[in-house]
Order: structure tokens, then sequence, then C-alpha cells
């Protein structure tokens, strides 16, 4: 039994294949853009290529639009082909599995936009202003690819922060998260992308146009 599990919610594509204990055989990477869509496909190939693969994991994030958008819809077509289970896992749960240990809760700073962080904590995602980041009730610890960021943040504030190294996602945090709800006993999570914020796309004031005829 082998796991392949991706990830491309963030600034880059991450590709691991895992075995049932989730030791990492291979991993791979690739930029976000450009020609993801090209590139993550022969990534997927690859790590599959005389592999026996029972089970498919995707982050499910929130991050980037268009990264979800690609290897979600790369994970089901795969895992369809080959007749395995997909397992979509969320950014925090994969992180939490980067994290282990922490005697306080894990807060996790994912880059939005310009000005806007998405702030996962407490089973939840959220999206704030950088300058209207919530305090905490009491010590947390600090992870994501804009902890530094959320930790000074937060520490201006007064806030007891410890700040992790854990930063850019590994895909093998998203395989051993899905591996540890299967050995729980868990229903695999749907594999669809976890948007905090609405769509910046606007319909065109005057409506779209018909459809061709």
């Amino acid at each position: 039994m082998s796991l392949i599990a991706l990830d491309a919610s963030g600034p880059r594509a991450v590709l691991a294949l895992l075995d049932e204990d989730g030791t990492v055989r291979q991993s791979w990477s690739a930029p976000l853009k450009p020609g993801l869509i090209e590139t993550l496909p022969l990534l997927l190939q690859e790590a599959a290529a005389g592999q026996e693969i029972t089970d498919v994991a995707v982050c499910t994030g929130p991050g980037s639009f268009t990264g979800l958008r690609t290897s979600i819809a790369l994970a089901q077509g795969f895992a369809a082909g080959l007749g395995a289970v997909l397992w979509g896992i969320g950014a925090a749960d994969a992180y939490a599995q980067g994290s282990p240990g922490f005697s306080r809760p894990l807060w996790v700073g994912i880059r939005a936009r310009r000005g806007r962080l998405f702030l996962l904590r407490d089973g939840r995602a959220d999206a704030f202003a950088d300058d209207a980041l919530p305090l905490p009730e009491g010590p947390v610890a600090v992870a994501g690819e804009e902890a530094p960021f959320l930790a000074a943040a937060l520490a201006a504030k007064g806030a007891d922060v410890m700040l992790t190294r854990t930063r850019l996602m590994d895909a093998a945090w998203v395989g051993r998260a899905a591996l540890a709800q299967k050995l729980a006993g868990q229903a695999p999570g749907a594999a669809l992308p976890l948007y905090v914020d609405p769509p910046e796309a606007k319909l065109p004031a005057a409506g779209l146009r018909p459809a061709p005829v």
C-alpha cells in the first residue's frame, strides 16, 4: 500500500510518496507558476510509476486559488483513474502533523493577499487584515509561511508567542494527516477547496453575455 500526497496551496507545489507507516519514499516540488497544470501531472505519473497506490491525499487549503483548484482537480481525476481513496486534508490538519508535541495551541498564518492574512486556529480558518489580528487568550505556538510576521504582530500586542520553525507546507504532512484519519477509522474528507474570503471576481454590470447559438 502506498499513498501519494500533494499540495499547491502555497507558493510552490509539493508531492510525496509515502508508505502506510508514514515514511516518505520520495518527494518532489515545483514552482506554483508558471506551468503548474503542465508540471503536476508529470510528477504524479512519476510518483505512481510501478507503485500500488491505494490512497491519494490533497490539501484543501485555504491558500492559492489557482493552486488549490489545479491540485484538487488533478487529485480527483488521478484517484478516480487508479481506483484509489481520495482524502481532502485541510491545511490546519496538515500543519498539526508538522508541529507535533507542543503544549500550547497552534496558530498558523498564511498570506491571503497584500494586507490580509488567513489565520488557522481552534479548528477553523478566518481572514483578518494585518492590523486587525485577534489577541489569543493564552500562550500560542505560531507556524506557517507568515509565522514571523504573525508572531511579531501578536507579540506587539502583548501575547505569549512561541515561533516555530514550521513554515512552508510539506506534502508529507498532508499524507500523514490522511493516514492518521484512516487509522482512526474516519471517513475521507471531501476534496473541495476551502475558500475563506468571497471571490474577488465580479459579474459584469450589464450581466453575462447570452450563450452562443
